[in-house]
């Protein structure tokens, strides 16, 4: 009975494959072997090494850098001036200009590292009762992609909070750094009077709509009155129905309640140009290898020695070569 060709040829593949690995295995325990005893001739320099590494990078853990986040409002249209008075702070932070910094009360000017101011993407508070974002915000998604047009920095300044982040080397008080950050940000005279028309302003479109809730509490006592009163001793009284104003007037005064509410709210904020809603002090920077290179840097010293022994074998082979031809 004759084999399959077909067969036969598949079990050569088979065979050449196997060899193959286990020339490859061959190879790496061959490679894995002489690694082992590199280490073991050199075991003093590999220990110097890990114990060398493990001390830096210890001390490069407890040195690491500290974030401190503010949350904050700006009110009054002082977004873009909050985000220069920032930017100036990073200039002198980066040049380090502790004269500036201590004059503007910060206590230890010299651990600061960086000062950034984001927004804090909240597209939902941006178009909360506010018809003009909305419809802004609708008429820009019909001409590209959201997640980009929600990220962009023309559209995200607008949003109503904003995240301060303070890196510092070590850790700072709110005393000390957070409250003159603030109160730096919010030495403006210009909008300090904006702040006082705008307050004014408030304060007039609450006492109005107090006079105008009155005056409709009034009106629907009056209704009440006649609609109670015998028919006899009403004789000009005009019933209401479904189709009548008289749910205009109420859903007016709805409005009004409401509208008092959101308004009596914001003179919480309105105290300040740049209102700080939250504050957290003093965490820990975790980024990339922070924390562990304690670990990395004996791997790091001792892989670069390895590399270092590899080429310079590498290089006497090819010397030897070069000179015997």
């Amino acid at each position: 009975m004759s084999q399959n060709p077909n067969n036969a040829d598949q079990e050569i593949d088979l065979k050449s494959i196997g060899r193959g690995v286990n020339r490859a295995l061959s190879s790496t325990n061959h490679s894995f072997f002489r690694l082992l005893r590199f280490l073991r001739r050199n075991i003093l320099i590999v220990g110097a090494l890990f114990v060398a590494g493990g001390v830096l990078g210890y001390l490069a853990d407890r040195s690491r850098t500290y974030q401190s986040q503010i949350i904050v409002m700006p009110h009054f249209g002082s977004t873009d001036y909050m985000y220069d008075k920032v930017a100036l702070l990073q200039s002198k932070i980066k040049t380090r200009d502790t004269a500036f910094l201590k004059g503007i009360g910060i206590n230890n000017p010299k651990s600061l590292n960086k000062i950034l101011v984001t927004p804090i993407n909240d597209v939902y508070q941006f178009v909360q009762n506010n018809t003009q974002n909305f419809e802004m915000l609708k008429l820009m998604v019909e001409d590209g992609d959201v997640k980009k047009i929600i990220q962009d920095p023309a559209t995200s300044k607008n949003y109503p909070r904003h995240l301060i982040t303070l890196h510092t080397r070590k850790p700072v008080t709110d005393e000390g750094a957070i409250e003159p950050i603030l109160k730096y940000l919010n030495n403006s005279q210009f909008y300090a009077q904006v702040q006082k028309e705008y307050v004014n302003n408030v304060m007039i479109k609450l006492a109005q709509n107090e006079q105008t809730i009155a005056q409709i509490n009034g009106l629907l006592d009056r209704f009440a009155s006649k609609s109670t009163a015998p028919a006899s001793s009403t004789p000009n009284l005009v019933y209401y129905n479904d189709n009548t104003q008289l749910n205009d007037v109420l859903r007016t005064k709805d409005e009004l309640i409401r509208e008092q509410g959101s308004l009596r709210i914001d003179l919480v904020s309105l105290d300040q140009i740049v209102k700080r809603n939250a504050t957290t002090l003093n965490l820990k920077d975790d980024s990339g290898l922070n924390g562990i290179m304690m670990f990395v840097l004996p791997i790091i010293f001792i892989g670069l020695f390895i590399l270092g022994a590899l080429m310079v074998k590498i290089y006497q082979r090819q010397k030897a070569k070069f000179e015997q031809a």
